[in-house]
């Protein structure tokens, strides 16, 4: 044979063997990639499989071998479950105002002449506070007096004439007729003349004076606020939701952040109108007297429709959403041991951290309060 030819060939072969060994390396780094991701997905799938018989596997050589002295008992804190009263409730932010609590203003309209109160007066009903200009009036009033005395003492002669048959019955009705007419006139001035005094409407303290001496003022122009504390009230607004629940007497347990105080009350008033932008009906609460309220203050305010003199609750934060079922774990003593017992419960209103259970549980039931965390059905616990 030929060495040359032998040689040639041997290089080929090597040439070739080299490109199939990168191909190969290639293909199969290429490869590798896509089975590294596969063969983790395969793996974890594995361990998940591999946990969860692992698990099953410990509860049962729980379950024989109790008294095993390398069984590990979570240690848990529990609560022993007993009847209490439960409040169903609805919580909202209102705000504190007065029965009593108006602006006044004039009744006619003119220069301020006098101002007779200032903001914290004491005031009651029909006190004047401030005085418009009624210099016309009184001059007016001044020459009607006048033309009236006039008038009446020519009546009262023509009466004691008519009494005698003297004189005709025409002159003793004009001038009844004259005297009545400036009578009239008189009282319609007395009134115009009580209207240029601005008065208070109610008993109260004055809270705002809008008004100086010399300023013109006119009705409707709000010149004085006055206030009544002695009868104030919370007004709030409720979701519509809550219409067919809210009734005029329910208990308030009322919370006046600004001075710290708790107050019991009821409804006074449930509004039947619902506000088409808030989607609210109004809420008035009526509250004692109290020198410590003022209105405008903000309360928050809990109205309770039902109550539950014997409910079972338990702590909301224990309950887990297993597949869609409620779940806690109690305590339970199985033989010399004390394992965890899964329960589903049924709700019925969840109210200050507090969850009212209607099934699943029982007075005396030792609730997992502490470590409750990653329990599972008949493992030792220690309490």
């Amino acid at each position: 044979m030929n060495p040359i030819n032998t040689d040639m060939k041997s290089r080929k072969y090597s040439i070739l063997l080299t490109a199939i060994i990168v191909t190969g390396f290639l293909t199969s780094c290429s490869n590798t990639t896509v089975d590294k991701s596969t063969q983790l997905e395969k793996l974890k799938t594995e361990q998940a499989a591999l946990a969860k018989q692992i698990a099953k596997l410990e509860k049962e050589v729980a379950l024989e071998n109790p008294t095993k002295t390398n069984t590990k008992s979570k240690e848990i804190g529990v609560q022993e479950l007993s009847p209490r009263k439960f409040d169903h409730y609805i919580q909202t932010q209102g705000k504190i105002d007065a029965e009593d609590n108006i602006l006044v203003s004039a009744k006619s309209a003119g220069v301020i002449t006098q101002v007779f109160v200032r903001e914290g007066d004491q005031v009651s009903k029909g006190q004047t506070l401030a005085q418009i200009d009624n210099t016309m009036i009184l001059r007016s009033i001044e020459e009607l007096k006048s033309g009236l005395e006039m008038a009446t003492t020519v009546y009262n002669r023509q009466k004691n004439l008519w009494d005698q048959k003297i004189g005709t019955e025409v002159q003793y009705l004009q001038a009844k007729n004259n005297k009545e007419s400036l009578d009239r006139r008189l009282a319609t001035m007395n009134e115009q003349l009580d209207m240029t005094r601005i008065k208070s409407l109610i008993n109260g303290t004055i809270d705002d004076v809008n008004v100086k001496v010399g300023e013109n003022t006119a009705p409707g122009a709000p010149a004085f606020r006055v206030i009544n504390t002695d009868k104030l009230k919370i007004v709030a607004g409720v979701s519509e939701a809550f219409i067919t629940f809210i009734k005029k007497g329910n208990k308030v347990q009322v919370e006046i952040a600004d001075t710290g105080k708790k107050i019991e009350a009821t409804v006074s008033f449930v509004g039947r109108n619902i506000d088409q932008l808030s989607r609210t009906f109004p809420l008035e609460v009526a509250l004692p007297t109290s020198s410590d309220l003022r209105p405008n203050m903000s309360a928050v305010i809990k109205v309770i429709f039902h109550s539950e003199p014997d409910a079972l609750c338990v702590p909301v934060n224990i309950v887990q959403d297993v597949n869609g079922e409620k779940v806690v774990y109690v305590a339970e003593v199985d033989g010399d041991n004390t394992v965890a017992r899964r329960k589903v419960i049924k709700i019925d209103g969840v109210y200050s951290g507090l969850a009212q259970v209607v099934s699943g549980l029982k007075a005396g039931d030792k609730i997992i309060t502490v470590g409750y965390q990653g329990l599972n059905e008949g493992v030792p616990v220690k309490i």
